[in-house]
């Protein structure tokens, strides 16, 4: 689980981060990236969105959203992408080809794509 301190909530939050349209994106996922930030003392705030229209039940949604927390974790646990923290907030979306992924699909996806993204 994502520690309490890096989860995007405010439904502003989103709508801000939505607006700026910056993103980066492959077959499986897309992500939009915030406000770069002003100073070191704001913390990054992460989300994590699967769509009713990947898939009906929840069950499924759910765990997508799983995978691509634990990605994240690991790679904030061992400070791997560290530009990843010069955000405001960052939002992981899943796409329809996620849904028959397994863990290491997913967490390669989402290491492919902040790669591209901090060249």
């Amino acid at each position: 689980m994502l520690q309490k301190k890096y989860r995007l909530k405010k439904y502003s939050a989103f709508n801000a981060t939505y607006r700026l349209k910056n993103t980066v994106a492959n077959r499986d996922l897309c992500i939009y990236f915030g406000k770069e930030k002003t100073s070191d003392d704001i913390t990054t705030k992460i989300a994590f969105v699967v769509s009713k229209k990947i898939h009906k039940r929840a069950i499924v949604r759910n765990r997508i959203k799983r995978l691509m927390r634990e990605s994240i974790r690991l790679i904030i646990k061992n400070n791997e992408f560290n530009n990843i923290h010069k955000y405001i907030s960052i939002i992981f979306i899943a796409r329809s080809n996620a849904i028959n992924k397994n863990f290491n699909e997913i967490d390669f996806s989402v290491r492919n794509l902040l790669k591209n993204k901090f060249k």
